[in-house]
């Protein structure tokens, strides 16, 4: 196993690069960000980042995908009107489902919550400073530019979703070679009333995700925060090999 410091210092390198990168490099170093700079994202970037990811596989070829790309004031109000929503008390109520999980898989999720509070000095019964960290993730985690993925109300869910999240991802790793950081998140679409307001996404468009992006801030503690992975053998099972 890589010891924690030399994997976030070679994470960091991949970021700080300006050329292209080894797709497997890619795939190992990407990490959720939740900390960005104040520095703007070039929109000939941000295209760039796109072309490229919309090569993602999608089902009978059928690029389910529709997306907005959010900065400047109307990202700021639609991080404002989230919030506002949030302290509402109104719930959420988003255009795909989320069940709660449970047995493992809540296990997983609360050992990542443990250490993110941990790495933000955020004490388990301090209330007011996990709110004021719920809400962060309400304004996209304060980066300068969003992805909102979409796809028409017409589709199969379960098809659009696959081929939603193979975009994602993709655009995760595109990412990489401009120095951006991304986070896919679905607090930033949990209102999805009020991204249609300010992006103008019509009711017949399903919201599945939105995408942070923006150049890391290293400095904050967010960022060391580096997820673990089941071994193959907890998941994984082969047949018919000697």
């Amino acid at each position: 196993m890589i010891p924690g410091g030399i994997y976030f210092t070679l994470a960091l390198a991949i970021y700080e690069k300006e050329e292209g990168m080894d797709v497997i490099e890619a795939i190992k170093t990407r990490m959720s960000i939740r900390g960005y700079k104040p520095v703007p994202v070039d929109r000939k970037i941000l295209e760039e980042i796109l072309q490229v990811a919309t090569r993602a596989p999608s089902a009978d070829n059928s690029q389910p995908w529709e997306i907005t790309v959010v900065t400047g004031k109307v990202l700021d109000d639609m991080r404002q009107a989230n919030v506002a929503a949030l302290r509402s008390g109104r719930p959420p109520d988003p255009d795909v489902p989320r069940k709660p999980y449970e047995g493992v898989f809540r296990k997983r999720q609360v050992e990542l919550g443990i250490e993110l509070y941990q790495l933000l000095g955020i004490a388990r019964d301090d209330r007011e400073k996990r709110i004021a960290w719920m809400e962060r993730g309400f304004r996209y985690f304060d980066a300068p530019a969003a992805f909102i993925l979409a796809a028409d109300r017409s589709l199969e869910m379960t098809r659009s979703t696959s081929d939603i999240g193979g975009l994602a991802q993709t655009i995760c790793l595109a990412a990489l070679a401009h120095g951006l950081g991304s986070c896919i998140t679905s607090q930033g679409v949990l209102y999805p009333e009020v991204v249609r307001q300010y992006a103008g996404i019509p009711e017949t468009k399903r919201l599945f995700w939105s995408i942070c992006i923006g150049y890391p801030d290293w400095e904050h503690p967010v960022n060391k925060l580096r997820s673990t992975r089941e071994p193959l053998e907890n998941n994984t099972t082969w047949l018919g090999f000697d």
